[in-house]
């Protein structure tokens, strides 16, 4: 008994061990609050300040774009010419799906087949964007996203991305120098990444959207933690990947963004997400109770497997609760304890059980 128990819990903590492996970054994510490298807003001149040109500008001027072809949708139209109102001296690409084809099989033609082979648009349309920033540098700002002010006071820094709630990181404003080393990992990733899931939600979230980006990120902060050390100091590692805040992308008059209605790729697997999203606390208490019945369901099929074994070299159960207590049968079919008493010669068997020794004792007694 102690024995079964003692494999059956390796077996569980094995198992578990695995699981929580496998997912400690998503589980690490949640404990993030990027605070060690958020943009403060003491850091960021205001509007319009004569503060602005005293900061030195890392990242190019340059605004790149995705869309499927030139004709942007009129939702966007709005939120497409506020940014090239504010930065008309800056670089403006539109990247077309022929356009961003034509672009990876000529600058990078070991991912031409991945790129191609993308199930949904949307994976080719967050893929680019990457490529395009690790190339020429530069800010990649969505459609949907709209300027509310001008992005110099973000091109100080070597590398940006913006903090979504309640964790992660999002892909939908970022910015970076050329060839910056986090998004030079971030494309060495994507077919690492490539995987094929239930939902296409899931899908093209972990393969190229955010939570993708935002694993790599979690990744990056805690391989080169000595060297986020040195933020703040003459020295400060050229890989950091500074954080836009919530308060400082949107909802303020200082914030750099206005959001316009997006989401075009959502399918009705998304509503199912965000469904979930908002109901984690009873989702959380369902899965406990699933994982503790399912182990609860191992234990006993782990017993009745173990029990089956020992039958069929002549071992029966004690009991009749499933336990993988057992006593040899010694050829007989039942086991002592449940064998009716019928007097001397029931005593004599059972004494018998007890081994050949005592066996052949009570028989030479008897025959004297």
């Amino acid at each position: 008994m102690r024995r079964s128990v003692l494999v059956f819990l390796l077996i569980t903590v094995v198992i578990l061990t695995f699981l929580l492996h496998e997912v400690s970054t998503l589980i690490a994510l949640l404990l993030e609050d990027a605070s060690a490298d958020a943009i403060q807003k003491s850091e960021l001149p205001a509007p319009n300040s004569t503060l602005l040109s005293t900061r030195p500008q890392l990242i190019p001027k340059i605004i790149h774009q995705t869309y499927i072809n030139e004709t942007i949708p009129p939702q966007w139209l709005p939120a497409q010419q506020a940014c090239l109102d504010l930065h008309q001296d800056y670089e403006y690409i539109l990247w077309t799906d022929a356009k961003s084809l034509e672009f990876i099989e000529k600058e990078y033609p070991w991912f031409a087949p991945t790129f191609r082979g993308y199930q949904h648009p949307i994976q080719r349309a967050d893929s680019i964007r990457y490529f395009v920033l690790a190339t020429y540098g530069g800010v990649y700002i969505d459609l949907d996203d709209g300027c509310k002010r001008r992005l110099d006071p973000l091109l100080s820094y070597n590398a940006f991305l913006r903090r979504t709630v309640p964790t992660g990181i999002s892909n939908d404003v970022m910015g970076a120098i050329p060839q910056h080393p986090f998004f030079l990992r971030v494309i060495e990733s994507l077919q690492g990444a490539n995987r094929k899931w239930v939902l296409p939600y899931i899908t093209i979230m972990a393969s190229t959207g955010p939570l993708f980006l935002s694993v790599i990120w979690k990744k990056w902060m805690g391989e080169h933690a000595d060297l986020e050390d040195t933020a703040g100091t003459a020295e400060e590692w050229k890989g950091r990947v500074r954080v836009l805040m919530p308060d400082e992308y949107s909802g303020h008059t200082w914030s750099f963004f206005n959001e316009f209605k997006g989401n075009s790729w959502h399918g009705k697997d998304a509503k199912l997400i965000f469904w979930m999203g908002k109901n984690w606390l009873l989702l959380t208490a369902a899965g406990t109770v699933i994982v503790l019945s399912l182990g609860l369901a191992m234990w006993w099929i782990y017993g009745r497997i173990l029990l089956l074994g020992q039958k069929r070299r002549g071992y029966v159960a004690v009991g009749s609760n499933g336990s993988p207590s057992l006593v040899p049968t010694r050829g007989t079919s039942r086991s002592p304890r449940n064998s009716p008493r019928k007097g001397p010669s029931s005593l004599w068997k059972r004494l018998g059980m007890e081994g050949k020794k005592e066996r052949y004792e009570l028989v030479e007694q008897h025959d004297a």
